[in-house]
């Protein structure tokens, strides 16, 4: 959880990421894969696109990245995941 006393997490300025960026997903053998954003989307928790997220990727190499996102609830939950969709560019 973000909070005023804490650093900001790995993902907190996810939501800023924009078409095209980099990704880089550096691998235990020490080769890092490059992805390139094609959107970031916030979806409401009750409105979340689970086979869009999760579904088959119909053999392209893709990844997601997610995290909380919207407005923080009375409970203290957020009411939206923020979720980045790229595809692999190439390996280095």
């Amino acid at each position: 959880m973000d909070t005023p006393q804490a650093p900001k997490a790995v993902f907190f300025d996810l939501k800023r990421l924009k078409k095209d960026e980099k990704i880089e997903v550096h691998r235990a053998d020490g080769t890092t894969a490059v992805f390139a954003v094609d959107e970031v989307d916030t979806f409401k928790k009750d409105a979340f696109p689970t086979d869009k997220v999760y579904g088959d990727t119909h053999g392209k190499a893709e990844l997601r990245l997610i995290t909380c996102g919207g407005n923080l609830t009375q409970d203290r939950h957020w009411d939206a995941g923020v979720v980045v969709f790229a595809h692999l560019t190439g390996e280095r």
